[in-house]
């Protein structure tokens, strides 16, 4: 059977995931502090056939020296980790978990809102500090919302933040038929941008996402507003935003994520009143992390027997190249 490399950081030796994987005859290998290094990464996957990873850099120079990888299946939603259609080249699925997380994310998102409404971090500082701060903060309700993405995580954060009494403004490429919540309206980014007190993103990283919201982005907000991002650091340009945040053209920003994780000694990020950093939290409770194991197992299992649930390029796959076949 396979031997199978796990890098997800909270599964381990004998837990529902390898328990699963095992029973199905493969071989397990845990290498959790792989790291990013490429040299590291190539070492811990040679001879591996499928890898349950969490956010090491496949990168196609990786890939192209795994010759018997075969399976690659993120724990988590987002993959652009993965170099998708290297891996395609080269006769390997890539899946990932869509939606596993999607009720984790919701509640932190709210969590991060009611936080920055409320001045939570900068009171429990000033406690911490000998003070006992007293500004006033601002309610939810009446307050508008507008997420950027309407893929599971947005869908599970508009009836919460409806049970707040927030308005619902959401900006998205997904086909009209798909966009069913009544209580949402939908809009261009400008208008959205426009009209939000707060701001959430939860769109994919791509090409046409990477440094979306930029100086430019941050001119058309309130200067109230407040941004709330749990998706992809590099969907913000993170110095155009320390200056909005520092000049007052917007309020503030509570950030699950960072282009560079963690969070770089030199990063624009630090030391901008108003500006809260948090440590990628978004879809790590007890209850996503089991599904994800358990989910993640179970696709490279159907993905080892040629069947994945949920392959990101399909379309993409050439067939795998021969051991020592020549061109």
């Amino acid at each position: 059977m396979s031997r199978i490399l796990i890098t997800t950081d909270y599964l381990r030796p004998g837990d529902e995931a390898d328990e699963l994987l095992r029973s199905h005859g493969h071989t397990t290998v845990h290498a959790p502090r792989v790291g990013r290094d490429p040299e590291r990464l190539v070492a811990a996957l040679d001879g591996a056939e499928a890898a349950l990873v969490g956010h090491e850099p496949l990168t196609a120079a990786v890939l192209a020296r795994l010759p018997r990888l075969r399976v690659v299946v993120r724990s988590g939603v987002g993959h652009d980790s993965v170099d998708v259609a290297a891996a395609g080249r080269l006769g390997i699925t890539v899946s990932n978990l869509p939606g596993i997380n999607a009720n984790a994310v919701a509640e932190y998102t709210l969590g991060l809102l009611l936080a920055a409404a409320r001045g939570l971090v900068r009171s429990a500082a000033g406690v911490a500090a000998g003070g006992w701060p007293r500004e006033e903060g601002r309610e939810l309700r009446g307050a508008t919302l507008g997420l950027i993405g309407y893929g599971a995580a947005a869908r599970a954060v508009a009836p919460l933040a409806r049970a707040f009494g927030m308005r619902l403004l959401c900006t998205t490429g997904v086909p009209q038929a798909e966009r069913t919540d009544p209580a949402v309206r939908f809009v261009g980014l400008h208008e959205l941008l426009a009209r939000a007190d707060y701001v959430s993103v939860h769109t994919a990283l791509t090409d046409r996402t990477r440094g979306l919201l930029d100086e430019s982005a941050f001119r058309r907000m309130k200067p109230t507003a407040v941004l709330v991002n749990t998706a992809r650091g590099a969907i913000v340009d993170e110095g155009a935003l320390a200056d909005a945040v520092r000049t007052g053209r917007i309020a503030g920003a509570a950030l699950d994520v960072v282009g560079d994780e963690p969070l770089a000694a030199d990063s624009p990020l630090r030391d901008v009143a108003g500006i809260v950093v948090y440590s990628h939290l978004a879809g790590q409770t007890a209850e996503a992390r089991s599904a994800a194991g358990r989910e993640g197992a179970a696709e490279v299992v159907a993905a080892l027997a040629g069947h994945p649930r949920f392959p990101v390029n399909a379309h993409l796959l050439r067939p795998a190249p021969t051991p020592g076949a020549t061109a």
